[in-house]
């Protein structure tokens, strides 16, 4: 099995592999439970993320003027993003990085 995003190869699972796996679960749901775990990995650590973002951006938020907040996910994050003085992560390790910090 060929795990791959956006037409890049990211690794492979050998048939060993899969039998190793397939001797605690049936061949007839591998590749379905594969892609279930494969999602859950990458939505949890969306969810992670989120709530890092929301403990940081509510009290910027109210600082910043603003006086109502979506509840909705991804409106929450948009108008963290639409923020002046909203910086991502690798704008924040660059400005870091000139400060020597």
């Amino acid at each position: 099995m060929k795990i791959s995003v956006d037409g890049v190869n990211l690794f492979e699972i050998t048939e060993i592999q899969k039998n190793v796996i397939c001797d605690n679960l049936s061949l007839d749901i591998f590749d379905e439970d594969m892609k279930r775990r494969l999602q859950w990995v990458i939505m949890h650590k969306y969810e992670e993320c989120f709530k890092a973002l929301k403990a940081e951006w509510d009290q910027k938020l109210i600082n910043n003027g603003v006086d109502s907040v979506p509840t909705n996910p991804d409106k929450y994050a948009e108008l963290v993003f639409s923020q002046p003085n909203y910086k991502c992560r690798k704008t924040r390790d660059e400005e870091a990085a000139k400060l020597g910090v």
